[in-house]
């Protein structure tokens, strides 16, 4: 009943930008923090940069001062604007978030959402 939808991704040279984009829809109450991850082929997830519901942003130290993350909460919607791209950010990206969901009866629960992800290519 929840989702989300990811797009941006693609293959671009080194120096260029890509803007990354996520949309929640279905039963949404509210959405708490949003996040990007990326995990490339053999190595661990990491968290790339993540915003609070009050607009507080997080970055991984490999992105800072490349990446930018900002919400629309009337699109119930994340994005992540990606410039100075390097071979190194090649990865497939994931988006997150914590979205409030109520019941019939008024109760309200906290649950992890993630994307399908997509695909960013970074080549030399």
């Amino acid at each position: 009943q929840v989702q989300l939808v990811e797009s941006g991704g693609g293959l671009v040279q080194v120096g260029k930008s890509l803007r990354l984009s996520c949309a929640g829809s279905g039963s949404i109450f509210s959405i708490n923090a949003m996040g990007w991850y990326r995990q490339a082929p053999g190595k661990q997830r990491e968290l790339v940069a993540s915003i609070t519901s009050d607009e507080i942003t997080n970055y991984a130290d490999a992105v800072k001062g490349r990446f930018t993350i900002s919400r629309d909460n009337a699109k119930n919607a994340v994005y992540l604007q990606m410039n100075s791209l390097k071979p190194e950010d090649t990865a497939v990206y994931y988006c997150n978030a914590k979205i409030v969901r109520r019941s019939a009866w008024g109760r309200r629960n906290e649950y992890d959402y993630w994307g399908q992800g997509t695909q960013v290519t970074v080549s030399s």
